[in-house]
């Protein structure tokens, strides 16, 4: 009987370690080694990207070899770059911009487990080879494609209005700044504001693949 509890228990708790799915998913918020910034990963366009979501101390991309950008806060700042799955494994390739020498590096991630991200590359300077960062946000579903919007049907004059479906943004969610996609998990600091759903970040939106 104990034999029986004792195994229960124990594949209880290691489901997430055994499930594929739940360890494949690299989308959400991830709270960096030093823990002063979240990085939210997201896949934009059948892509892996990552912005800076929060950080402890505001800091601006003064090194960007474009000099119109020196002012561009690093908040909201994409620092993954359009990453792609590596046929058959649980790794993403792309590239990482690093605000402290303005350069990009390639990069990789790849999902431990659930709630950790084994990052390589070079990223704001914390991360030159590699490191672990932890999950603190919830994984984000993929941006729907940029032709959905045109391909919707439109709304007769006579048709009646209909209320939001879920997950549609509201004043309250734009106001907070975090999207549905973001889920309600985050919490917003008025000093820290939330950068909501990266996807609509202009160099994410409008990157166009070479």
């Amino acid at each position: 009987m104990r034999l029986a509890l004792y195994t229960g228990i124990l594949l209880a708790t290691s489901i997430g370690w055994l499930n594929p799915a739940a360890a494949a998913d690299p989308t959400g918020d991830w709270l960096v080694k030093d823990g002063f910034a979240h990085v939210r990963i997201a896949e934009c366009n059948g892509m892996m990207w990552g912005a800076v979501a929060w950080e402890q101390k505001a800091g601006l991309d003064e090194n960007n070899p474009d000099a119109s950008k020196h002012s561009r806060p690093t908040l909201g700042m994409a620092v993954l770059l359009h990453m792609k799955r590596t046929p058959g494994h649980d790794q993403w390739e792309g590239e990482v911009y690093n605000a402290q020498d303005g350069k990009t590096y390639s990069s990789t991630i790849t999902p431990l487990s659930p709630d950790q991200l084994k990052i390589e590359g070079c990223v704001l300077g914390f991360l030159c080879g590699g490191e672990t960062w932890t999950r603190v946000g919830p994984p984000i579903p993929p941006s729907q494609p940029k032709t959905a919007a045109r391909t919707a049907p439109k709304a007769g004059p006579g048709a009646p209005k209909t209320a939001p479906t879920a997950g549609a943004k509201t004043p309250a969610a734009k106001t907070a700044g975090a999207s549905s996609k973001a889920g309600a998990a985050h919490t917003v600091d008025p000093d820290h504001p939330d950068v909501g759903d990266i996807c609509q970040i202009p160099e994410i939106a409008g990157y166009v693949p070479h």
